[in-house]
């Protein structure tokens, strides 16, 4: 059972990684509940501190994700529309890949552009606008991905570490 908990606590670690790039998903609690898993094993002590910890970092990069692309926006004049417009971007980028990864970027920002001019803004203030938005996704996006990323090291380290109690026929 030790195995499929594994397992599946890794799939969680994955997700949460591509969590950080798609909307729909949240990254870092997604990763957080991997992490739980692993410490659901028998082979490893469960580290309430830590996982209190890790729960909380987890929730509020959460959170930031909704706050950083708005301050960005209103940062440089932006609206609503702005951040909207960032959101199909990216969803554009990620259904239909027409650039590459350089869509991951691309999209957002004339997202953005377009959600601005849409809200009857001057080409002026919306490319401000959509280049703020696109900065307050980027930083989120940076953020969660990091936290995703040390979660990950987080728990291959102590699978790694308790590897002789979780796979004991490897001995």
């Amino acid at each position: 059972m030790d195995i499929f908990i594994l397992i599946l606590g890794f799939i969680l670690m994955l997700v949460g990684i591509l969590g950080s790039f798609l909307p729909v998903l949240p990254g870092p609690p997604i990763s957080w509940v991997g992490l739980l898993l692993l410490y659901s094993t028998s082979a490893i002590t469960m580290n309430w501190t830590f996982l209190g910890i890790t729960l909380a970092i987890a929730l509020v990069v959460f959170g930031l994700d909704y706050v950083i692309p708005a301050i960005g926006t209103k940062k440089f004049g932006g609206t609503k529309a702005g951040v909207i417009g960032t959101t199909v971007g990216l969803l554009v980028a990620l259904i239909f890949p027409i650039l590459g990864p350089f869509g991951i970027i691309i999209w957002p920002f004339v997202g953005a552009l377009v959600g601005e001019l849409l809200n009857k803004a001057d080409k002026k203030t919306a490319t401000k606008a959509a280049f703020g938005s696109f900065l307050g996704f980027l930083t989120g996006t940076f953020l969660k991905f990091m936290v995703a990323i040390v979660y990950l090291g987080l728990f291959i380290s102590k699978a790694w570490e308790h590897s002789n109690a979780l796979f004991p026929f490897f001995n």
